[in-house]
């Protein structure tokens, strides 16, 4: 009897316990429920920083993150007052970066300079011929005549011409900054000082030292040195424009890591020149680069080569003390069957791989599909919202008038998920943040463009210079080639641009010379006859 209660006792407890123990759970089931509702309904009041991208993390590099669809209720979002930490290789990079920038700069601005000093030592050289000897000999000089004051009219007017057309020419603004100098300018630069310098010998021997009273034969003198100017000018035109204009090289651009290729046609051009000219075509023909439509491959290789095994069949297993000869070549005999019959899974299912990666992009396509589908009815809904309002309409209620800033966020909460599910499922994530998004939605408000146009920046990937400046204004690229960067392209020649997450393969072929022959066809030769058979079917 004793017993008995005892153990009714003893389950009386441990059911209370276990009670207690189930409405514990519960409880924290409810709690973590609360916690995790409360920080979804935080998550979607929160601004997120204009840096910050729309979807899951920015910096996809080499492996994709599988996260859940629903992630808007599970993620928490990090607002403004979150702690940045930098490590010691991103203070080492960051260094680096401000000393190639510094270094570069001062070059930039020592070319700058040096050209700004031999533009004056020019436009001032004529001008000196024709002061200095009022301020040495004025009293020994002859009196210009009309023909002299015509030439100082014509000096006056080519100066003029000559200033206006080195700062079109040469004082642009650089669009690069190339590694090693420009030959062909270089090589202007220093006949345009050779020459200034030999004017300037002979005019200290022949009219400084001797004090020619000529002022006409001077002014002659200095009219000269203003049309040799004038025809380096046109010379430094056929040499820096007009040589380059004619295709001679075919130039196959390809990209290493999606195999992206374009053709370019380009002149006569350094290797250097001919870079910069395929980085300007890059960044305007080339789809934006995605990493992480690439990590679906490598996780599926990685997946692959993880399953397979490697057995050395041919290797003896060591015998036991206690076993004789006969017992270790058995095993022996076993083992190497056992491992023959693995090698034998291992390659059926590699070589059945492929139907799973014929499954894996259907059900990857009509996943897209399904929520393209549902982007686009979520944004033409969104858009029935919106009307622009006339003159009379604005005066009637000017208390719903919102501009286009505002309509944008009034309107975006609807379309947000769907196109937040689609960028996801596209892998673009990392590619649109939430103001830009805002921003090309207030544009298309603005601008009254229909719900298509507004899609066509998110349902096809662009060129780089339609996403934010992030992804190529602070982008260095490296020229790695083999022959001199100054040298000129030639045919079969090969050179890479690398940056940090892919590299650009560039080769380049001579354009065939092409002969053309003429055939002429007299137009009375072209007479024909109708021929009728006897016999026809019936």
């Amino acid at each position: 009897m004793d017993t008995e209660s005892t153990y009714s006792g003893y389950s009386y407890y441990s059911g209370r316990s276990r009670g207690s123990h189930r409405h514990g759970e519960r409880s924290r089931d409810r709690h973590k429920s609360r916690s995790k509702d409360s920080r979804s309904e935080k998550s979607v009041t929160i601004n997120t920083p204009p840096a910050e991208p729309l979807l899951g993390d920015s910096t996809v590099r080499g492996s994709e993150q599988i996260q859940d669809d629903n992630w808007g209720e599970t993620t928490t979002a990090i607002t403004g007052t979150s702690e940045h930490s930098l490590s010691q290789e991103d203070i080492v990079r960051i260094t680096k970066d401000l000393e190639d920038s510094v270094g570069l700069d001062c070059r930039r601005y020592l070319a700058l300079t040096l050209a700004v000093i031999l533009g004056l030592l020019v436009f001032l050289t004529p001008l000196a011929f024709l002061v200095l000897p009022h301020l040495l000999w004025p009293e020994k000089l002859q009196s210009c005549g009309t023909a002299c004051e015509g030439l100082f009219i014509s000096v006056a007017f080519k100066l003029l011409i000559l200033l206006l057309a080195v700062w079109a020419l040469f004082f642009r603004p650089p669009r690069a900054g190339l590694p090693r100098v420009f030959v062909f300018r270089a090589l202007l630069a220093v006949l345009v000082l050779l020459f200034v310098i030999s004017y300037w010998l002979f005019y200290g021997v022949r009219i400084l030292d001797s004090q020619d009273e000529n002022y006409q034969g001077i002014v002659q003198y200095a009219v000269s040195l203003v049309d040799a100017l004038l025809f380096i000018h046109y010379l430094a035109i056929v040499l820096l424009e007009l040589r380059q204009l004619q295709p001679s090289f075919s130039m196959c651009v390809t990209r290493s890591t999606d195999g992206e290729t374009r053709q370019y046609n380009l002149g006569q051009l350094s290797i250097q020149r001919a870079a910069l000219a395929i980085l300007e075509h890059y960044y305007c023909d080339f789809s934006v680069h995605n990493p992480a439509l690439l990590s679906a491959s490598k996780s599926r290789a990685a997946k692959h080569l993880a399953g397979l095994k490697v057995y050395n069949v041919d290797g003896e297993f060591p015998a036991a003390p206690d076993e004789g000869p006969g017992n270790n070549a058995a095993a022996a005999g076993l083992a190497h069957s056992q491992s023959r019959a693995m090698i034998a899974a291992a390659a059926r299912r590699r070589d059945s791989s492929h139907n799973e990666l014929y499954y894996e992009e259907a059900e990857h396509e009509r996943r897209v599909r399904k929520r393209r589908a549902r982007l686009v009815v979520a944004v033409e809904e969104a858009f029935t919202h919106i009307k622009r309002m006339q003159e009379d309409e604005q005066k009637k209620s000017p208390g719903d008038v919102m501009d286009p800033r505002e309509a944008a966020q009034a309107i975006f909460p609807s379309m947000a998920r769907a196109l937040q599910k689609y960028l996801r499922t596209t892998r673009q994530q990392h590619c649109h943040s939430m103001e830009s998004i805002q921003q090309h939605l207030a544009f298309c408000i603005t601008h009254s463009m229909t719900p298509k146009a507004f899609l066509e920046s998110y349902l096809s990937p662009g060129p780089t210079l339609r996403y934010s400046r992030d992804h190529w204004l602070a982008r260095q690229w490296t020229l790695v080639s083999e022959a001199s960067v100054t040298s000129g392209l030639k045919d079969g020649g090969v050179f890479l641009l690398k940056c940090v997450d892919f590299s650009l393969v560039v080769t380049s072929r001579r354009i065939p010379y092409i002969q053309l022959s003429e055939e002429y066809i007299d137009p009375k030769s072209h007479k024909f006859v109708l021929r009728l058979q006897s016999e026809t079917s019936v």
